[in-house]
């Protein structure tokens, strides 16, 4: 249980994407903090392989723990794959957000007149009377 609480609490802060944005997960930037203090243990990806290995060995002799050791050895399988392909694991870090400048919110007015219907469809129905 010590195993699956370390696997959580390494996999749940979500990494930042190369190409476009990363969505944070709820609560996710006290985790990164802790992510962050190990700096490479927790970064690499190589490292993050082998430690999922080595925690699916001793779950692969219980039959009960089966089904975990086979998401643990998949788990090792992809992250090796990506260390491979020279990711690591990135903090999402939020962007101080720029207030706009009063000039550039005022766009200019439309140069062409709004559509207007044609001119028979603009003339008044006469009003009906209610009794």
């Amino acid at each position: 249980s010590v195993a699956g609480v370390l696997v959580c609490l390494l996999e749940y802060p979500r990494s930042k994407r190369k190409k476009g944005s990363t969505m944070e997960r709820c609560g996710q930037k006290y985790l990164t903090a802790v992510v962050k203090v190990f700096g490479p243990l927790t970064r690499n990806y190589y490292i993050r392989a082998i430690l999922h290995a080595a925690l699916a060995v001793p779950a692969g002799f219980l039959l009960s723990t089966i089904l975990g050791t086979v998401c643990l050895g998949i788990a090792s399988g992809i992250y090796l794959l990506a260390a491979v392909r020279g990711e690591e694991w990135r903090p999402i870090e939020q962007k101080p957000r720029e207030r706009p400048h009063v000039g550039d919110t005022i766009k200019q007015p439309p140069s062409n007149p709004p559509p207007r219907p044609p001119t028979d469809a603009r003339k008044k129905q006469p009003a009906e009377v209610g009794g």
